[in-house]
C-alpha cells in the first residue's frame, strides 16, 4: 500500500514537499515514481527513481522538483519549488519492478490514492 501526504494550496513561487509512505512491502528493489493528473487531462509522468538511485525528471519540472527515496524509512519524496499554476494537479506515487518504461503509468502495479496540489496565481 502507498499513501501520499503533504499536498495543499500554495501561491506561485512557493515550495511544497510530498511524501509517499509504503507499507506491506519493502521498496528497496522497486522503481518509484510520481505522476500527476489535472482535471480533464491524462496522468503524466513527473519523476522516478530506480532501485539503484538513478533519478529521472520530466522536462517540465526539471530544476524545480527533486525526487528522493529512503529505503530504510520506506518512503518516497518529492521536493517541489518555484511552483506554478500549471503544476496544479492530483499527485500520485507509484511502485513497480522490472519496468520497461518508467515514464508510462501502465508500467507500475501499485498506486497511492493521490494528494491534491493547488497553486494559485
Amino acid at each position: 500500500q502507498l499513501v501520499e501526504s503533504g499536498g495543499g494550496s500554495v501561491q506561485t513561487g512557493d515550495s511544497l514537499s510530498l511524501t509517499c509512505t509504503a507499507s506491506g512491502r519493502t521498496i528497496g528493489t522497486y522503481t518509484l515514481g510520481w505522476f500527476r493528473q489535472a482535471p480533464g487531462k491524462e496522468r503524466e509522468f513527473v519523476a522516478a527513481v530506480d532501485w539503484e538511485y538513478n533519478k529521472y525528471h520530466a522536462d517540465s519540472v526539471k530544476d524545480r522538483f527533486i525526487i528522493s527515496r529512503d529505503n530504510i524509512k520506506n518512503t518516497l519524496h518529492l521536493q517541489m519549488s518555484s511552483l506554478k499554476p500549471e503544476d496544479t494537479a492530483v499527485y500520485f506515487c507509484a511502485a513497480g519492478q522490472f519496468l520497461l518504461e518508467f515514464r508510462q503509468p501502465t508500467s507500475y502495479d501499485t498506486w497511492g490514492q493521490g494528494t491534491q496540489v493547488t497553486v494559485a496565481s
